[in-house]
């Protein structure tokens, strides 16, 4: 009986740990999660799927960093395998939305693939961006698969304060 307490104790451990684990996963990759839209550059799925053969997903994560200080706001995205002109990036007040597609490069060779973990296609994601930003000012770059967006921040409007006498 002992044993079996144990076991249960065991097992109510382990899926305490998977669902924290699980829970925190959610929490740092729900804004990260993206959805891309294949298009013709990806491979239709076989009629005939063998067991082994994954297609290409249609969500992914587009892990990204927002940083601020007291004068920009930067934003970096993990993009491998892109070029700069696959990118379209707007301000609408006070998101940064970046689209883009992401092209499969073919093998030249007659074989085909078996699985397909990177996501292709066409993108699309919303940043909230956590201060008012010089829209004019914003400056982007694509370097080794990472794209670094610089947002000056607007000058604060600060509250003012003045003496009002009493009569």
């Amino acid at each position: 009986m002992n044993t079996l307490n144990e076991l249960k104790h065991g097992l109510e451990e382990a899926w305490e740990s998977l669902a924290e684990g699980w829970h925190r996963l959610r929490e740092r990759a729900a804004g990260a999660l993206t959805r891309f839209k294949p298009g013709a550059s990806v491979p239709a799925v076989p009629r005939r799927q063998e067991d082994f053969y994954l297609a290409s997903p249609t969500w992914a994560l587009l892990a990204g960093d927002v940083y601020e200080d007291d004068r920009k706001v930067v934003i970096r995205l993990e993009v491998p395998g892109m070029e700069k002109e696959d990118f379209n990036l707007e301000l609408r007040g006070d998101l940064l939305i970046v689209q883009g597609e992401k092209r499969l490069e073919r093998e030249t060779s007659e074989g085909r693939y078996r699985v397909l973990q990177c996501a292709y296609g066409h993108f699309h994601r919303v940043i909230p961006l956590p201060a008012e930003v010089v829209a004019d000012r914003v400056q982007a770059s694509y370097r080794n698969g990472v794209l670094k967006i610089e947002l000056p921040k607007a000058a604060a409007r600060l509250p003012r304060s003045i003496e009002i006498p009493v009569r």
